[in-house]
């Protein structure tokens, strides 16, 4: 059986500007802001509900959104790729969810403000790379629902952070696992169990 070399060429270039979505997604969740702007060309812009402007732009813009939420959640589902025939091209429509927490106030229980959109993406291939090279977000709904009393985190749980000390960023989820079990009090133990609140969130 003879090889395809384009069709394993647009699989390659499919699964490069997935990897690119989801580490979008990433560098926002975790505010990463220069990974964010990996995902972009540096002459990208970036239509984003009611911003509109430059890659740079984008990323300040996010930066300062973001403080506003304890936390966030971005979740993909559906991730259509459509390669040219060029192999330099493609257009992506990624399906999102997203989900901001925010926190208690003294007039308001804490709220998430939950997003659905889609990202349209025209990526290009530069230099042996994908990356946006224009995003337009189609957004489809939108709600608020109060974070009403119920079952929580104790500390137990290790919790999500919005910064590099994240556990995605460990180098080695063997030596995270052993400190919990050397120092299994969340309040003596080395390790991560919550996020700062001081910090950008």
């Amino acid at each position: 059986m003879s090889l395809d070399v384009a069709r394993v060429e647009r699989l390659i270039a499919e699964s490069d500007i997935r990897d690119v979505c989801l580490r979008y997604c990433r560098g926002i969740d975790r505010r990463q802001f220069d990974l964010v702007r990996s995902c972009y060309h540096p002459d990208a812009l970036d239509e984003h509900g009611d911003f509109l402007g430059t890659v740079e732009e984008f990323v300040a813009h996010a930066e300062r959104s973001l403080q506003r939420f304890e936390s966030t959640v971005h979740f993909l589902g559906n991730i259509l790729v459509e390669v040219d025939d060029s192999g330099a091209l493609a257009r992506s429509e990624c399906y999102a969810v997203a989900s901001h927490r925010l926190a208690a106030t003294s007039e308001k229980p804490a709220r998430d403000h939950v997003v659905g959109l889609r990202y349209i993406d025209d990526f290009e291939r530069r230099d042996g790379t994908w990356r946006i090279a224009d995003r337009v977000c189609a957004f489809e709904w939108t709600r608020t629902d109060p974070v009403t009393p119920g079952w929580s985190f104790t500390d137990a749980f290790r919790l999500g952070r919005t910064d590099g000390e994240d556990v995605v960023f460990a180098a080695s989820l063997r030596v995270e696992i052993d400190g919990r079990r050397a120092f299994p009090s969340p309040t003596t133990a080395p390790h991560r169990t919550a996020p700062h609140h001081g910090e950008i969130a």
